[in-house]
Formats: structure tokens, sequence, C-alpha cells
């Protein structure tokens, strides 16, 4: 009676929830990620509407990204404060999805709620190319839903997009409520 009552094991359960060695090749999310900004694309009539549903796509990839990175970077320990998890959108998260760090993050300096991820050269936008009717095309817009979606789960609601400065930047605009419980985890 006892061992019926006695959960299978499983491989794939006993596995640990560390951070596995799988690299994707470059090649590879160049054709995949070509080929969803086509399929977008052929769904939309203007350049807004297509950075529009490319951040759409990255929203919900950026959900269900937190809890995965969470786990392993940070031992399930999630950031209270702000430049916290700003650091960790422009390390580990940032290296978790393109291998490498994001080359800057800033802050503006006439406004405490927008802040600044610069990546000169992002990986969404090198092999894409760009017709010329579509000249202002930023496929960062995937990266920006992403980065929004990151943000808002772990209780930083922002407004992010994209935008061509410096290579590419992602411009992350809080809300004033971030802002305001930020200053009251100051004063304590």
């Amino acid at each position: 009676l006892r061992r019926a009552l006695r959960p299978s094991s499983s491989p794939l359960l006993e596995r640990p929830l560390g951070r596995p060695r799988c690299d994707v090749a470059l090649a590879s999310f160049a054709l995949l990620f070509s080929e969803l900004v086509q399929y977008c694309q052929s769904r939309v009539c203007s350049v807004a509407e297509l950075q529009a549903r490319l951040a759409l796509l990255g929203r919900h990839v950026g959900l269900r990204l937190l809890d995965v990175l969470v786990s392993r970077e940070r031992g399930l320990r999630r950031e209270t404060k702000l430049l916290g998890a700003l650091l960790f959108v422009k390390g580990p998260a940032w290296r978790a999805l393109f291998g490498r760090e994001a080359d800057k993050l800033e802050q503006a300096n006439d406004d405490a709620r927008t802040f600044y991820i610069i990546e000169r050269e992002a990986l969404v936008n090198a092999f894409v190319s760009v017709p010329r009717d579509h000249g202002s095309l930023n496929c960062a817009a995937f990266t920006a839903g992403l980065v929004e979606a990151l943000l808002a789960a772990a209780g930083f609601p922002a407004r992010v997009t994209a935008h061509w400065h410096k290579g590419t930047t992602l411009m992350i605009r809080f809300a004033e409520a971030v802002v305001a419980r930020e200053r009251g985890l100051e004063g304590r």
C-alpha cells in the first residue's frame, strides 16, 4: 500500500533548476526572429502597428521569463529597490537573453522616473533588413516589450519604448507610484 501511494520519480522532475548550458546558435536566432518580424509585418499596415505587435510579443516572453531568471540567478530572491531591479535587467537578464550585458544604464538628468538602457548594436536589429518605406522601424520594440513585462512582473510598472539614439536606446519611464515607493524606502 505504501508503494502505491509513493509518487513515481521522474528524471525531468529531479533535474536542478540551476543554469543549464544550452546556448542557441546566432544563425538560428536570426532566422527565427526575422521570421517573427515578417509574420508580424504581414498582419499590419504601418510601422507603428508593427512595433506595437513586436512589443506585445515581447511582453508575452518577458512575463514568462522573470520567474526562471529569479530562480536561476538570485536564488528566488526578488529585488525590492528600483536601482537593483534595473541592474538585474541590465546584467543577468540581458546576459541570459543576448549572451552579454547591456552597454549602459543611465538616468535622465531632469526626470527621476526616466532611465535608459543603451545597446550600441542590438542583436534584434542586427539581422533584419529594413525596407526603405519602413525606415524608422526599430525591431528592439520586441526587447522593449520584454523589459516592460519583466519590470511589471517584478513590481515596478513602467512604460518602455525603443528609440534610435547612440545605437538602440530603451527609454524606461516608471509610474509615479514606483518613484514614491522608492522615496519611502529611502526614508527608512
